[in-house]
């Protein structure tokens, strides 16, 4: 059975902080949440309530209960220095952002990738094939006939040709 949840204290500048933070429109909604963890731990709910109320699972909550915990004397000792406002919202947020996490190792290099879409620009002709156009499976058989890869699902092949086509859509252009 675990043991007890970390307690959790704020002081009122923290707590006005911690609630503009829940109410403001373009606070992220993780962090909003992450918020109301530390509010409702300060008002004493378990953390099966706050999980039920948020639709989270409790280990969030115990998290960022503990998170909070730890930082509990960093934040007391920017108040106690006279922090501004700004700086001590800075400091909340930064108790509550996410930490970073790289992503995956990826499979296939630049080169890889660059001379899979080369290949894709070649008629299918030229390697032996009675089609007029490639399809993703026969790229990949392709790519490992020649080398390019060890081996490459069509899928891949596929996400690979759609990035080439349409642009990344993860960035803004404005």
């Amino acid at each position: 059975m675990p043991g007890p949840a970390t307690t959790v204290e704020v002081t009122p500048r923290q707590r006005k902080l911690l609630e503009e933070l829940t109410k403001t429109g373009s606070t992220p909604q993780g962090l909003a949440d992450r918020c109301r963890i530390v509010l409702m731990s300060v008002d004493e709910r378990t953390n099966l309530e706050q999980a039920a109320a948020l639709g989270v699972d409790r280990q969030r909550v115990r998290r960022w209960r503990a998170r909070w915990g730890a930082a509990k004397d960093r934040l007391a000792a920017a108040e106690e220095e006279g922090a501004s406002e700004k700086d001590l919202r800075a400091l909340v947020v930064g108790v509550l952002r996410d930490k970073h996490r790289d992503g995956g190792v990826t499979k296939f290099g630049p080169g890889q990738v660059a001379a899979i879409i080369a290949l894709a620009c070649e008629p299918p002709s030229d390697s032996g094939l009675p089609v007029s156009h490639w399809t993703p499976p026969e790229l990949a058989r392709e790519a490992a006939k020649r080398g390019i890869v060890e081996s490459i699902s069509p899928r891949q092949v596929d996400r690979f040709l759609a990035v080439c086509t349409s642009g990344p859509t993860s960035r803004s252009t404005g």
